[in-house]
Parts: structure tokens; C-alpha cells; sequence
């Protein structure tokens, strides 16, 4: 082996162990999914390899070798909102190397964040979202009674899609009108319920143990709200995704524009439309930062706009 390649060999494995020393930490100290574990390594490590074309290794990379690597990807068509998350990637690994005295300094500090423009959310109207419920309202069975009850969570308290189906039933108690919710991070925070979706809930547990497994249905020692038979022991993201799309198509409803996340969307726009603080649903939603909040504020500006333009009689008469 020539002195090159084992030094060559030398880079990679240290790369690899740093990379690995942050993922770690990333999982242990800010409690990072999987899948943000998973995009930073891949990131990490194609950037690893192209500081070695530069003869560089990831403790000693310089912000050109940073802004070389973008401009890389910029070239290959690489849109600003993709870079931005690896730029964010290379700072906290950077300021990790840092901090963990791996290095002397943080070259990501140079570097500017792609700007981006971020896309307005997707949202439902109020009249679409009583299609949705009506819907519902219509199907019979055990079946109708478990969608009307994760509608009304879901629309009263903007939950993510994953914190629905993963409720446990320990969640919802008798006479209360909040739950307590699971969120990114581990964190937890209370939601609102409204008497519709209390009263939906407790129709709901009436026929609950008809989607417990066999072993479990006389029991009743499932510890998830809306349980299944599934692997999982609840009812997946993907299927309840799939039954709102079904919904959508009884509803009338154009089936790209409906899914979990767009009325979690339509959850805090109704809000702010119907004069909500905005640091109160950000706390609803389960936001760290109120900027990720905001993007609602435009949402509910441009639909007022809109209701301007398009009902407001002087605007009617200036069109003509």
C-alpha cells in the first residue's frame, strides 16, 4: 500500500468516527429522528469526500471549501431550500467540531444561509372541512364512528399526524377538555378538545375494542388510542393518509389538495382568522420557534385580500 492510499485510508476513518461522534450526539442530547439522522450522515459524508478531492480533510476544511461544495450543487441544480438544510447540517457538525475541541474554529460561520422563499402552507377552507365532516358523519359502522373521532382531534388541536395515530388512550380522560401531547422532541404540551370532538371520542371508545387484536380485544390492554392490528399496535400515518384521501373523493373534494398536514394547516389559519394570538398557536402547534408560526399570518393576510377583491362592491365597480 503506497503512503498516499493509507493516508488517504487514514482521512476516511477519521471522518467517519466524527461523523458518527456527532450523529450520536444529535440522537442523545437533542433527540433528533431518525430521518434527520440519516439525511446529516449522508450530507456529512459527501461532503467528507469532496473536501479529499481538495486534498482537505473535515479538520481542516476552510469556508472556501464549504462555498466550493455549494456551488457544486447549485450547479447541478440543486434548489436553495435543499442547500440551506445542508448548510445547516455543516454548521452543527462544524460548531460541534468546535466545541468538542476537534478544531480551532468554525468555518461554517462564514457561509451564508441559500435564501429561500418559503411556500405559503396548503390549506382547506371552513366550507371545505365541514365537506370532510359530513362526509364522515355519513359512514356507518365502527369504521365511520373511529374517523369522525380522529377528525375532530385532529382539527380541534392541530395535531401532527403522528401524534394522533401514536395517542395513547391514557391521553384522553374523562370530563377533561386537554390531552396531552407527544411532539417532536420528545416534548410534550396540552392541547384543546371541543365538546364535538369529547363527545366523538367517547362514541368512538364505545367501539374501540373492535380494533383490538384478538388476544388483547377482551382485555382492552392496548395502550394506543386508536389501536390496530397492525405491527405497530395503532393505526399508521400512512393508512389514516389514505382514508382521508378516500374522504376527500366522497366529499367532492380535489384528493391532492386533502391530507393530515393540510388540516393541521387549516387548523392554525382558522385560528388567526377568527382573531387567535399568534403565540398561542404556536403553543397549540407545538412550535419552538414562532417564525415557523408566522408563516400562517400571510396565509390568512392574502385570503383577506382575496375576500377584498373579489366581494368588496368598489372593487367589483373598479374591475368594470
Amino acid at each position: 500500500m503506497t503512503a498516499q492510499k493509507s493516508s488517504e485510508n487514514t482521512s476516511s476513518a477519521t471522518s467517519a468516527r466524527l461523523i458518527e461522534a456527532f450523529l450520536e450526539m444529535m440522537a442523545v442530547e437533542r433527540a433528533a429522528a431518525p430521518s434527520t439522522l440519516k439525511n446529516y450522515g449522508r450530507d456529512l459524508e459527501r461532503f467528507a469526500g469532496f473536501t479529499r478531492t481538495r486534498n482537505e480533510t473535515l479538520e481542516t476544511a476552510g469556508a472556501e471549501d464549504i462555498a466550493a461544495w455549494l456551488e457544486t450543487l447549485e450547479a447541478d441544480g440543486l434548489a436553495a431550500s435543499t442547500a440551506a438544510l445542508k448548510v445547516s447540517a455543516l454548521r452543527q457538525f462544524f460548531q460541534f467540531l468546535y466545541t468538542e475541541g476537534h478544531r480551532g474554529d468554525n468555518p461554517s460561520a462564514a457561509i451564508d444561509r441559500p435564501k429561500t422563499k418559503r411556500p405559503l402552507p396548503k390549506i382547506l377552507s371552513a366550507t371545505e372541512v365541514d365537506a370532510l365532516f359530513q362526509a364522515a358523519s355519513a359512514m356507518e359502522g365502527a369504521a365511520g364512528t373511529r374517523l369522525i373521532a380522529m377528525l375532530e382531534i385532529l382539527y380541534a388541536a392541530g395535531l401532527r399526524v403522528s401524534e394522533l395515530v401514536s395517542l395513547p388512550i391514557a391521553a384522553i380522560r374523562k370530563g377533561e377538555r386537554m390531552i396531552i401531547v407527544r411532539g417532536k422532541g420528545d416534548k410534550e404540551r396540552m392541547a384543546p378538545l371541543t365538546q364535538r370532538a369529547i363527545d366523538a371520542v367517547d362514541a368512538y371508545i364505545g367501539v374501540r375494542n373492535e380494533f383490538l387484536p384478538k388476544q388483547k380485544a377482551s382485555a382492552g390492554s392496548s395502550p394506543w388510542l386508536f389501536a390496530s392490528r397492525g405491527k405497530t399496535g395503532h393505526l399508521t400515518a400512512a393508512r389514516f393518509a389514505q382514508m382521508l384521501k378516500d374522504l376527500a373523493v366522497i366529499a367532492g373534494l380535489p384528493v391532492a389538495r386533502v391530507s393530515p398536514h393540510v388540516l393541521r394547516h387549516a387548523f392554525a389559519t382558522h385560528l388567526l382568522e377568527g382573531g387567535a394570538d399568534l403565540r398561542s398557536v404556536q403553543q397549540m402547534l407545538g412550535h419552538a420557534d414562532i417564525t415557523t408560526t408566522e408563516i400562517y399570518t400571510h396565509v390568512a393576510q392574502d385570503r383577506l385580500r382575496d375576500l377584498v377583491f373579489s366581494k368588496h362592491p368598489l372593487a367589483k365597480k373598479q374591475e368594470k
